[in-house]
């Protein structure tokens, strides 16, 4: 295959992530949110490997037709932010006004920081916490704490958003990259196991699924915590 077709698939595999957001809608609007996060779960595996393909094969160069980063941040917002936070007000997770203040804080802080061209820093992570409203819904769903507990997640993280707080992207931060991309994976599968099991998943999983999502929340603001370690000066 010739890298001009490399790079027009890549752009392909990117957009099917628009499919994969309206498979995730459609479920949601029948309140299966079992099967809705099942495909939210596809969809982040897609987003996961396009971008690393997307520098292998480097798309700018051989089909710079289409914006391929424009093309990502329109499925990000779907399937990070617009349908995760649909699924919140809609389960009846925050009811009458907090699910309203839910949503809106949501789409609205969620919208300015994906416009935010300083939202990346010099180690590929992210300023900000980076508006994964998709995981965060997830692990709300899988372990059902109370209405103040959601509420206080939500407004603290969309504080969080609009700070110099780091948050690790595990595919691109170098720093303990091993470790990173190994609960990235770990939490993947238990994500889908727990929507598999319609979140009837046992204490093991949700708490794996907590401490997992822990770690991806804090493993950047640790990092800026703890120094890097001093090389010997031979």
């Amino acid at each position: 295959m010739s890298p001009r077709l490399k790079a027009l698939s890549v752009h392909l595999l990117t957009a099917s992530g628009a499919v994969l957001a309206m498979f995730a809608m459609l479920a949601a609007v029948q309140e299966n949110w079992s099967l809705m996060f099942l495909w939210l779960v596809v969809a982040l595996i897609v987003d996961g490997i396009d971008g690393p393909l997307a520098r292998r094969f480097d798309v700018q160069k051989n089909w710079p037709t289409y914006d391929g980063v424009l093309m990502d941040l329109i499925v990000d917002y779907l399937t990070y932010v617009f349908i995760p936070a649909f699924a919140l007000f809609q389960s009846g997770l925050l009811p009458g006004w907090t699910g309203w203040l839910a949503i809106i804080v949501i789409c609205y802080g969620s919208v300015v920081y994906f416009a935010d061209t300083r939202m990346k820093t010099k180690d590929k992570s992210f300023a900000g916490f980076p508006a994964c409203w998709n995981m965060v819904v997830l692990v709300l769903f899988a372990t059902k704490p109370g209405e103040a507990v959601i509420l206080v997640v939500v407004i603290l993280l969309t504080v969080a958003m609009f700070t110099n707080l780091k948050f690790i992207h595990p595919v691109r931060t170098s720093r303990w990259y091993e470790i990173s991309l190994a609960v990235c994976v770990a939490w993947i599968v238990l994500a889908a196991w727990a929507a598999w099991w319609d979140f009837n998943e046992g204490p093991v999983a949700k708490w794996l699924l907590v401490l997992t999502s822990m770690y991806l929340m804090l493993a950047g603001i640790a990092q800026q915590v703890v120094p890097e370690s001093i090389r010997r000066v031979r």
